[in-house]
């Protein structure tokens, strides 16, 4: 039986592997109802297994009714089976297959929201998971606390207070599974269908999308070099609940808000009762001076609402995120996180307090934010000596990517695509929005080259497929 090639190097266990190429055989024709199938000792012994393996098999394939016993005449494949349809499964649509592959895809050179994964202290890691594992019990295995493990809320207020000068207690944490979970907790607790929404434009556009589906309606607000222009937004919606900003390196022209725009969105969020939305999502990478202290810092009334990522200091594959939300708040937000708690796996909780607290966590931002000012410039420089005629890099205090703003008749989003077609990741910036600014530039994200050779490369296959 060709059919029967089995991977001993699979993680599948090989009973389960005979299963599922008897039933497969099945399905497809290969073996027809009334075909008789070896005997459990042959078969085992034609492949050099114990003979329970193939027990194992053939009771899972009899317990769903793909094959009977028929005492001494054998095995056969269930004769009913004939007066059935044919087996094979309905085919999915192409998309469908396709949409299975996709987070499975290697990295592509410039792609956002990926940190230099190359140089993640994996070894420590293992360590401190493999640990965990050993000392996980029972109290591990129910339910994770619906606020977060108190070990990791605990671990990531003294981090706080001293990387971004934000003073809270463990209680006014709340862990999530994401940015778009801390949203959606946001939301719940604070905002009802109809308010209105500031958003940056160009910004973030998930952030406008999930508004859109809880009802909301986001205005877009302009920035320029020194943020969101707040004199914008109380022009266009005065009366809106709510802000969402990113005023450490604003996404996506890495620009910060500058001092009085901070002051400026600060008064106008205490006169209007409104809150803001702080998403602090690369804050800590800072290349001209230290990080600045977050907006959260500075507010005095208790309308600011702080979000963190671990996506982008540690990997996106571990899906934790944190809220800070103000004192007065915190019982209502524990409301919300009864109902919708989305904490994540507590033994993945428990790995990231152990990195935080034995000082793994500081060492890792430290040396990335070295690491991340070196590629910058050596990205910055590679694509420049190459593409110095046709675009030009953006100065920009901070961030995970670059801006390349379009020379001549060029367009971002030609470009873009045509970088998608050949193998490489881009984001035309003048998707980011919907005001019109007049821009075109390429976001491409510089965490992952490490040579200028390595950008001199890429720059000429995007000099080579550029109109």
């Amino acid at each position: 039986m060709d059919f029967l090639q089995l991977d001993t190097n699979a993680a599948e266990p090989l009973y389960r592997q005979i299963y599922t190429r008897f039933r497969s055989a099945i399905a497809d024709g290969l073996l027809q109802p009334g075909d008789r199938i070896p005997a459990a000792r042959a078969l085992a012994a034609e492949l050099g297994l114990a003979r329970g393996t193939v027990e194992s098999a053939y009771a899972l394939l009899t317990a769903e009714g793909y094959v009977e016993a028929r005492g001494q005449a054998g095995t056969v494949v269930t004769p009913a089976l004939a007066r059935h349809a044919p087996l094979s499964p309905t085919p999915r649509p192409a998309a469908a297959r396709d949409n299975l592959g996709d987070a499975a895809s290697s990295t592509k050179p410039f792609q956002m929201g990926i940190p230099a994964l190359d140089v993640f202290p994996r070894k420590v890691w293992a360590r401190l998971a493999a640990r965990a594992v050993r000392a996980t019990g029972p109290q591990d295995m129910i339910y994770p606390p619906w606020a977060g493990l108190p070990e990791l809320r605990i671990a990531i207020a003294a981090y706080l207070q001293l990387s971004r000068g934000i003073d809270c207690t463990p209680s006014q944490i709340f862990i999530t599974n994401g940015y778009r979970n801390s949203m959606e907790l946001v939301m719940r607790a604070l905002l009802q269908p109809g308010d209105g929404v500031w958003v940056e434009d160009p910004g973030y556009p998930p952030t406008s999308d999930l508004l859109r589906a809880a009802g909301m309606q986001p205005t877009p607000v302009s920035v320029d070099a020194e943020g969101l222009m707040v004199s914008h937004g109380v022009a266009t919606a005065p009366k809106a609940r709510a802000a969402i900003v990113t005023p450490a390196h604003q996404s996506p022209l890495c620009v910060s808000l500058s001092l009085p725009r901070r002051l400026a969105l600060l008064d106008w969020a205490a006169q209007s009762k409104a809150w803001i939305v702080e998403d602090d999502y690369d804050g800590e990478y800072r290349y001209v001076s230290r990080p600045l202290p977050a907006l959260q810092s500075l507010d005095r009334n208790g309308r600011v609402l702080y979000s963190g990522t671990f996506s982008k200091v540690l990997f996106p594959a571990i899906r934790l995120a944190y809220l800070v939300v103000p004192p007065a708040q915190v019982q209502r937000f524990e409301e919300i996180s009864r109902t919708f708690a989305a904490s994540g796996p507590t033994l993945m909780q428990h790995i990231v307090a152990d990195f935080m607290n034995e000082g793994h966590f500081a060492r890792h931002i430290q040396r990335m934010r070295r690491l991340y000012a070196e590629r910058r410039q050596i990205t910055a420089d590679g694509l420049s000596s190459v593409l110095g005629k046709h675009m030009q890099v953006d100065p920009q205090p901070g961030g995970m990517h670059l801006v390349l703003r379009m020379k001549g008749h060029h367009t971002d989003r030609a470009l873009a695509a045509r970088m998608r077609e050949h193998g490489m990741s881009a984001l035309a910036l003048s998707e980011r929005g919907v005001l019109p600014h007049g821009a075109s530039a390429l976001l491409l994200a510089f965490t992952n080259i490490d040579t200028k050779t390595r950008a001199q490369e890429l720059g000429k296959r995007i000099l080579k497929i550029m109109a």
